[in-house]
């Protein structure tokens, strides 16, 4: 396992210095990414929004709100039309981004930064980063080590797993603030999850004052990584990541945090997986190579056929509750009754995330932000 996570460190770094590209929108500062800020523009011209790889965006209200390459965190109050810069404390790469109300938002990103904003988006403060991480995790292995109990009811958890797991936090140590965390999900203002690489896993209960790491909590002893979390309207809670790994746990509570409670469910998919959306017939988990899978009761799934070999980064709803597809290449698929069909875009890059203003969709991703009319897309609408 130890070797595996030594190799998984290596892929990571490889993806962040090919991710870490120069901005015209970043100022020089310092060379340590996690203290160097950014210099907000008023006005962030279009080009210079193509120019950008961002990796996530959310609505806030009547806002929007993306993030990407080297901290750079763009606002929109008039629909896309126009952007403006957020002030950043960091330039690492962001990948994910949520607001739990019109104020107080966060955003999460490599090297374990986690930022949050309690003035809708415009300034953005510390609340953890990679080294922190690597010492909660080593804190939080050691008690429970301490305290560990054969005659208890452990779960599937064992001694040994604990051991090997505090050896290979205290590797990851050694490396720095090196953990990419890749998504997060708050219930409200005090409770959040994060998760990332090297199956991290992370929980506050105070609005990110402390965390403890829950990565030992889960039925992953070989650590994959965690890409994707999703709470399902009937409170179950997702875990989605690298090699088929799917967990899940019932009826969320978000008071308790016992060992156990998580258990994995099997799609028959070996692959990838990146996001999951809810939809009108049910959960659709997505991921590697075109592979959508659906489920009714939340614990078996089948295989829906796309027209696509590509792979799917995320997944929303339109306006009728069916489902839009998007991903590598220019991917964009919109759920026709039961089948899908491609919709047309401007470019052929790579989209990782997306929203739906009315009837426009804003697109995420390699090149920056594009703008998708349905209402004029010949394949627009339902049929």
């Amino acid at each position: 396992m130890r070797e595996r996570a030594a190799i998984f460190r290596v892929a990571i770094w490889s993806l962040l210095s090919f991710f870490c590209l120069s901005s015209p929108a970043v100022s020089a500062g310092t060379a340590d990414r996690l203290v160097r800020d950014t210099t907000p523009l008023d006005v962030v011209d279009a080009a210079m929004t193509r120019q950008l790889l961002l990796l996530d965006i959310t609505v806030v209200g009547n806002r929007l709100v993306a993030v990407g390459e080297q901290g750079v965190i763009l606002i929109s109050d008039d629909q896309g039309s126009s952007w403006r810069q957020a002030r950043v404390p960091s330039s690492v790469l962001l990948t994910a981004v949520q607001f739990v109300d019109g104020q107080v938002g966060w955003a999460v990103g490599h090297d374990g930064v986690a930022l949050q904003t309690v003035d809708g988006g415009e300034s953005w403060q510390f609340k953890l980063d990679g080294n922190q991480i690597n010492q909660t995790r080593i804190h939080d292995l050691n008690s429970t080590i301490q305290q560990w109990d054969e005659n208890r009811d452990n779960g599937d958890l064992t001694l040994e797993d604990l051991e090997y797991a505090l050896e290979d936090a205290q590797i990851a140590q050694e490396d720095g603030a090196s953990v990419p965390l890749l998504d997060l999900w708050f219930t409200d203002r005090n409770t959040g999850y994060l998760v990332g690489a090297y199956g991290t896993f992370l929980q506050t209960r105070d609005g990110g004052k402390n965390w403890q790491s829950a990565d030992h909590l889960l039925p992953n002893p070989d650590r994959l990584h965690l890409n994707a979390i999703y709470a399902a309207r009937n409170g179950d809670l997702y875990l989605a990541g690298e090699a088929g790994s799917l967990f899940k746990r019932d009826a969320v509570d978000y008071a308790h945090e016992g060992s156990g409670s998580w258990y994995q469910l099997d799609t028959g998919y070996e692959g990838s997986f990146f996001a999951l959306q809810e939809g009108e017939e049910g959960l659709n988990l997505m991921g590697l190579r075109g592979h959508l899978f659906r489920s009714g009761d939340g614990e078996h799934w089948a295989q829906v056929a796309l027209p696509t070999s590509s792979s799917i980064n995320a997944g929303l709803s339109d306006a009728q509750g069916g489902l839009i597809l998007i991903g590598q290449g220019g991917l964009l698929l919109q759920q026709q009754n039961t089948h899908f069909e491609s919709l047309k875009v401007p470019m052929r890059t790579s989209f990782s995330s997306g929203v739906r203003v009315g009837q426009q969709l804003i697109l995420v991703g390699e090149a920056g932000i594009t703008r998708v009319q349905l209402s004029n897309n010949p394949q627009g609408g339902r049929s």
